[in-house]
C-alpha cells in the first residue's frame, strides 16, 4: 500500500475521497459472497470497489453493476474499475439503492452495509452516511433486492451478530431463507464479531460454518490466507 493506493495481485484500488477504506469485512465479502455461474452481480453500496472488483476476478463471465450513494465513493469506484482488468464488465452507478433501477435481474447481489441502526452518529456526515442506517433501512433493502434476485440467485451481506439475526428474521417477510451463516472470529479465544449471511429463495436448513482470521497475535489462520491468496500480495 503506497499512499491511498491499495495494491491487490490483479488490480489496484485508490482510496481517495472515500469515507469508508478498504476493511476487512469488504474482503470477506468479496471472498466468500458464491454463486454457481453468476451472469449478472450487483453490488450495493460499493464504497471503493474493491468488492466489485473481487467478485469479476472470481467471475469472469459476470457483469458487475455497483450502485454508490456517496458522490466521491462513486467516482472513486468507477476510476478503480476502469484502470482494472475488468472494466469492460463493471458499471458504477451514483444512486441510493431506493432510487437505482435495475437493468437486469441479478444472479448474485452482496453488500456490506450501513449497519449501526440507532447507534451514536458520527461526527463526520459522509463517513454516517456510508456507515449508518434508519431503522427501516433492512426491510426496504430486502425488499428491494428480492424483487431483482432471479429465482436460484442468492443475497450476501456481512453484519455485525446483532442485525444479522433481526436480518434472517425479516428476510422473511420478502420469502427470503437464510441458506449459509458463516460466523467470523478474530481468533479462538475471542466471540464472533460479524456473520456472512446468505440468503435465497429456497426454504431449506441453513448450513452453518467459521471462519477464524488470526492463529495468534499478528498471524493470520490457513483458512483466511487461502481465502484471500489470490487477492493480496502478502499471501
Amino acid at each position: 500500500m503506497m499512499g491511498s493506493v491499495f495494491r491487490f495481485k490483479e488490480f489496484e484500488i485508490d482510496q481517495a475521497g472515500c469515507a469508508m477504506k478498504i476493511n476487512t469485512d469488504g474482503v470477506l465479502l468479496g471472498g466468500i459472497a458464491a454463486q454457481d455461474q453468476p451472469l449478472y452481480i450487483l453490488d450495493v453500496g460499493t464504497g471503493t470497489g474493491v468488492i466489485a472488483l473481487m467478485l469479476a476476478q472470481r467471475f469472469p463471465e459476470a457483469r458487475i453493476d455497483a450502485v454508490e450513494i456517496d458522490s466521491s465513493a462513486a467516482v472513486a469506484a468507477h476510476k478503480n474499475g476502469i484502470s482494472s482488468p475488468f472494466s469492460n464488465r463493471i458499471s458504477v452507478y451514483h444512486s441510493s439503492f431506493e432510487k437505482y433501477e435495475a437493468p437486469v435481474a441479478y444472479d448474485l447481489i452482496v453488500s456490506n452495509p450501513p449497519y449501526f441502526v440507532n447507534d451514536l452518529k458520527s461526527k463526520e456526515k459522509r463517513k454516517e452516511i456510508a456507515r449508518h442506517a434508519d431503522e427501516d433501512f433492512f426491510d426496504v433493502f430486502l425488499r428491494k433486492a428480492s424483487a431483482m434476485l432471479t429465482e436460484n440467485g442468492s443475497i450476501w451481506l456481512i453484519l455485525p451478530v446483532k442485525q444479522a439475526e433481526k436480518v434472517i428474521v425479516n428476510a422473511v417477510l420478502s420469502r427470503l431463507y437464510p441458506s449459509k451463516v458463516i460466523h467470523i472470529y478474530s481468533d479462538a479465544g475471542k466471540p464472533e464479531f460479524r456473520q456472512i449471511v446468505c440468503l435465497s429463495f429456497r426454504n431449506e436448513p441453513a448450513r452453518h460454518e467459521h471462519i477464524y482470521i488470526y492463529e495468534s497475535q499478528g498471524v493470520y489462520t490457513l483458512s483466511y490466507k487461502s481465502l484471500l491468496k489470490d487477492f493480496f500480495l502478502a499471501f
